[in-house]
């Protein structure tokens, strides 16, 4: 069950700022990882005891949510390219989002994101998709934001793959390919849109 469909009320004056719980979840999350991310580290960044999150939490999960869709709403550019870009640069700059923050392709493999700054990221894929025709808007925008994570989950590792060896013998006219290729993420990423976007 997704945070969104189960919020807290505020019941007490001092309780904690949802928001505040969110912001540090993201801080930990790009300082370390999903493993970094517990009840008990929020608390302690947040100097209060671990039974005070609760209040406004229910587990870690709650926590993956908030940070997912705080970090989308902090990035000015993605916010900006929501309102008003059109979808090939969407795409790209929520790839950039998505790089810039590895956890979120782990955290939406896990959990569907429904906060408002994702439904509003996905209304407007839907929306510039119906506008350029598409019978299947929600398919297509599936099939977009899934080759987008994708890409942004394999894009640390775009650097290794030129050292990485291939062996001749397996895979020749792969090997032989391989071997005068330069790997470019973000090129290979707007290709890959412009094919998605022109079938």
């Amino acid at each position: 069950m997704s945070y969104w469909e189960h919020p807290k009320p505020v019941r007490r004056a001092r309780s904690v700022d949802v928001r505040d719980i969110a912001r540090v979840a993201v801080d930990l999350l790009d300082e370390g990882g999903l493993r970094a991310l517990t009840i008990r580290a929020v608390a302690h960044r947040l100097e209060v005891a671990p039974a005070s999150l609760y209040s406004r939490v229910t587990s870690v999960d709650d926590l993956f949510d908030l940070a997912l869709d705080d970090a989308l709403g902090h990035d000015a550019r993605l916010q900006e390219a929501t309102e008003h870009a059109e979808l090939h640069t969407l795409m790209l700059v929520y790839y950039h989002h998505l790089v810039q923050h590895p956890w979120a392709c782990q955290v939406i493999a896990m959990r569907a994101p429904r906060g408002p700054n994702y439904l509003r990221l996905s209304e407007r894929m839907c929306t510039l998709l119906a506008e350029r025709g598409s019978t299947d808007p929600l398919g297509d925008a599936y099939a977009l934001s899934n080759f987008v994570i994708g890409s942004a989950t394999t894009t640390p590792m775009a650097s290794h793959e030129r050292h990485a060896a291939v062996d001749s013998d397996v895979a020749p006219f792969y090997a032989s390919l391989h071997a005068s290729h330069g790997v470019d993420a973000e090129a290979i990423l707007s290709a890959g849109l412009d094919a998605l976007l022109c079938r």
